[in-house]
């Protein structure tokens, strides 16, 4: 990136003379809605899809209970979430039958993930609430990161920005087929 005016002088000390442009044209889409008064509609709930809608919406798998989709706003690589089909907020309202299929799909998604993309290791979580950052709270669902040594560098530290090394439609390329089949593990 080249600075917008001067050599990269400092005005003062610690203060660029110039601002950086970073274009990431995709986030308008997220940042119209989330700055809207109007509720979107829950992208967890979601009736049977055909192969190409479940390409517009990055579901590399789903099943009667589960599914397991890109997300569209990814912090690494290979960012997926999984969630229960079943509109709901938090575990405990999980039938026992649900929080079986998601503890065996969260463990072969990772063990999947692993063998698909090699990383380091893994962040692994739910937001629970809005309180709690989460972006639909109405709809539990959990975030598996794949991590690398080094993927987190100046850039999130300087200029809060993550740069990331491979377009959604790669990754989901990638790791549809690695998904395919998944139930045939699952118990």
């Amino acid at each position: 990136m080249a600075p917008a005016s001067g050599g990269g002088r400092r005005a003062r000390a610690g203060a660029p003379r110039f601002s950086l442009r970073l274009w990431a044209p995709w986030r308008y889409a997220y940042l119209r809605t989330a700055a809207s008064r109007e509720k979107p509609a829950c992208i967890f709930c979601l009736h049977k899809l055909d192969r190409a809608a479940r390409r517009r919406k990055l579901i590399v798998y789903q099943d009667e209970l589960t599914l397991v989709m890109l997300n569209r706003y990814p912090y690494n690589n290979g960012h997926v979430m999984l969630a229960p089909r079943r509109h709901v907020a938090t575990p405990d309202l999980l039938t026992r039958r649900e929080r079986s299929a998601v503890a065996e799909l969260m463990s072969e998604s990772i063990k999947r993930l692993r063998r698909a993309l090699r990383p380091a290791g893994f962040n692994l979580g739910a937001n629970l609430g809005r309180a709690a950052g989460a972006g639909f709270a109405d709809h539990m669902h959990w975030h598996i990161v794949p991590r690398w040594e080094g993927d987190t560098n100046f850039m999130p530290v300087l200029a809060s920005t993550r740069v990331l090394s491979q377009h959604l439609e790669n990754s989901y390329a990638q790791l549809e087929p690695v998904f395919r089949g998944i139930g045939d593990s699952l118990l």
